[in-house]
Parts: C-alpha cells; structure tokens; sequence
C-alpha cells in the first residue's frame, strides 16, 4: 500500500478533513486527520491494520500497547494480525496510566501503536509508562506521522504515510488561518 493509497483512504472516508484545526498538541493546522471516521469501517482497519503489521513483524514484540483513545482500535488490529496480546493505557486524573489490571513484565518486548503522531507527546507518554514497568520498547508504530519524519522516539518507527502537515503556535498564524474560526475535532 503507497503512502497515496493510503491518504485515498482518508479523503474517501471522510477522515482528512480541511479548514482550521487545534491539534492536541495545541498547535494549529489547515488539516486534520479523524483516523476513527476511516477506522469505523472493519475492512478499512483490517487492510490499514494488515499493512503496519506487515512493516514491524520483524521487531519480536509480544505485546502492542496504544494510548486511549485514538490508537485503540489500530493498535488493537495490528495485536490480532500478528497474534500478540493488546493492551491501552488512558487518562487518570489527567495523565496517561496503566490501569484494569494491565500489566507489563520486565523486559516484555512492547510495540505502540498510536493512529496520528504530530509532536509524538502521547506516545512519549506511552512510552514512559513502558519503560516504567521494566517493558522493552522495540519500536512505535502509526497510520499518519504528520511530523514528515522529524518527530523521533530512539527505537524502529514505522508509519503508513509520513507528510510534513504545515502546523503553526497560536500565535503564529497565517492571516488565512487566523480568519477562519478554529475547530478542536479530536472528540467531536
């Protein structure tokens, strides 16, 4: 699958929306991704799913774990498509944590699969859990890595399609930008 075919996907889907954004890393952007509108449709995750756990296949995780929620339902995928157990860390009292009787073993190899990464602070935050608990990351995985490849978490990365997204800091908009009303979709 060609980084085309996989922003195809999104377009046809609905999931790349266009206007003005407030991207969880509180930066702004002309694009956003809504990874869950492509992801609701099982032979979307199943053919998006099939792809990224094509590409870490030779890593030798025994666990993926994703953070709540938007890599849950990639992450849950690319677990079933490599036969590895699947586990999520999510929101307590306003930071990520391991919770429900999750567990990571010391050195159980960990993959993270996370659906968008632009700054990558979830997935640092995942991360940090791992590395807390004794886990071995060998590598982070996502559908979108709006970074282009600059954002890096010093294992294997692998993502479906890499694009430098134009992302600006609030105060730094572009007169285009800041006359369009901004949007914060992440839950919406």
């Amino acid at each position: 699958m060609t980084g085309n075919e996989v922003l195809q996907i999104f377009r046809e889907s609905g999931a790349l929306l266009e206007g003005h954004f407030v991207l969880r890393s509180g930066l702004h952007s002309r694009q956003y991704f809504q990874c869950a509108l492509a992801l609701q449709r099982m032979p979307i995750v199943e053919q998006v799913g099939a792809e990224l756990a094509g590409k870490v296949r030779a890593l030798g995780a025994v666990t993926v774990v994703s953070p709540a929620m938007g890599g849950l339902v990639l992450g849950q995928e690319v677990a079933r498509q490599l036969g590895l157990r699947f586990i999520f860390v999510e929101k307590e009292q306003g930071k990520l944590a391991l919770r429900r009787g999750f567990n990571i073993a010391t050195g159980e190899k960990i993959l993270v699969v996370e659906d968008v990464v632009t700054k990558g602070g979830r997935v640092q935050e995942t991360i940090d859990i791992v590395r807390a608990h004794g886990g071995q990351l060998v590598g982070v995985a996502m559908a979108v890595d709006r970074s282009g490849g600059t954002v890096g978490f010093g294992v294997p990365m692998f993502s479906l399609i890499s694009l430098q997204v134009e992302a600006f800091e609030p105060d730094q908009l572009p007169p285009d930008l800041a006359a369009i009303p901004a949007v914060k979709p992440g839950s919406r």
